[in-house]
């Protein structure tokens, strides 16, 4: 199996690798066994078999994608013949595409801050720590 490109079946965290949803096996394995990847529903384990028609659902930070298994392979490849692999799901596209709009419009957090906080700040800062914050 290792190498071949194609198969009947093969481990979720090799097929979400070559899918290129995570940087390594190890990242994809972590994700899993975190209770971030759903296939067909319940929660799984990272050596489950993957088929070609499995649903998944696939949650990075924020972000949520819910994906159909279209191929298989156990190779990483570009990221252009790693996105035939799968195919996301109107209603996941919509609403990633939401998310990150509303993420962009929110601004960066603490981008009016600039520097040390003065005398002031370092005394309010420091009475809260006091009082069990």
């Amino acid at each position: 199996m290792h190498g071949t490109g194609a198969t009947e079946q093969i481990r979720l965290d090799k097929w979400l690798w070559a899918a290129r949803f995570f940087k390594t096996r190890g990242l994809a394995a972590d994700a899993i066994d975190g209770g971030k990847v759903h296939l067909n529903g319940t929660r799984t384990k990272p050596g489950r078999a993957v088929h070609v028609g499995d649903e998944l659902k696939i949650r990075r930070g924020p972000y949520e994608w819910i994906v159909v298994v279209r191929a298989l392979t156990d190779v990483r490849g570009p990221a252009a013949k790693a996105q035939l692999l799968y195919e996301e799901t109107e209603v996941s596209r919509k609403s990633r595409e939401a998310l990150a709009s509303q993420l962009r419009l929110q601004g960066e957090p603490g981008l009016g801050l600039k520097g040390r906080p003065a005398k002031k700040g370092r005394r309010e800062i420091m009475g809260f720590k006091r009082r069990g914050w």
